[in-house]
């Protein structure tokens, strides 16, 4: 079966080898025995990009995220996609210059709530991502509510991500914790969860989660997948 190139502009490691590895295991089953899509990936340093994260410098995250989408279109790459969610502030420069088209993590999230009837999603990411506009616009795009964790799980929960989950460090402590927002968030009308940071899915079990969980990692993999074989 022919198919597109799948260009994958990385961020933090865990959550681009997770959409990376779901595309490849979950490819056979559109595809054949051992096939999937060709998929360029690359990715900068995360320490480099998190210079301009935390200094809210969102020009110097898009000229990281458009030199990787110039090398994985240099290889062959036709549509690219960025499994982080935090650096998708700068989509709309990136696909503005970018020699490729690109998928939109947070609208796959978003198109996948709204065909689940779901009303009010509770977001988690980073804190960055939280308080950013990403998911507001793309879930209100699809009349969709939202609501995000207070001041104070934000910090806990952006410093669980940071300094835990980008090295694959996923523990009980910390599951239990997100369970705790997530439960609170329900208590206040959140009829599903986003799992808005692409390391999330591999530390809340959908099967333990209060709510029904959006797993944007491994939607927008299968978005890509979608694509690639048309």
């Amino acid at each position: 079966m022919e198919s597109k190139h799948i260009g994958i502009v990385a961020c933090s490691a865990e959550g681009a080898a997770l959409c990376y590895r779901t595309i490849c295991m979950e490819g056979a089953a559109v595809m054949g025995r051992h096939a999937h899509p060709e998929i360029s990936m690359h990715t900068h340093p995360l320490s480099e990009y998190m210079v301009f994260i935390e200094s809210y410098d969102w020009d110097g995250v898009a000229r990281l995220m458009i030199d990787s989408a110039k090398k994985v279109a240099s290889l062959g790459a036709q549509f690219a996609i960025c499994p982080d969610n935090t650096i998708h502030q700068s989509f709309d420069q990136v696909i503005a210059e970018s020699p490729i088209p690109w998928l939109h993590i947070a609208e796959e999230v978003a198109k996948q709530a709204k065909k689940e009837s779901y009303k009010k999603i509770a977001v988690l990411g980073t804190k960055f991502l939280m308080e950013g506009p990403v998911y507001p616009q793309k879930l209100q795009a699809q009349n969709l509510e939202h609501c995000i964790p207070d001041q104070d799980e934000r910090n806990r929960i952006n410093q669980i991500i940071f300094d835990e989950l980008v090295y694959g460090k996923f523990t009980d402590e910390a599951r239990t914790y997100f369970y705790s927002v997530i439960e609170r968030l329900k208590n206040e009308g959140c009829d599903a969860v986003a799992l808005s940071c692409t390391e999330i899915p591999l530390l809340v079990r959908p099967q333990e989660s209060p709510l029904p969980t959006l797993d944007s990692t491994r939607l927008l993999a299968r978005a890509a997948l979608r694509k690639a074989v048309g």
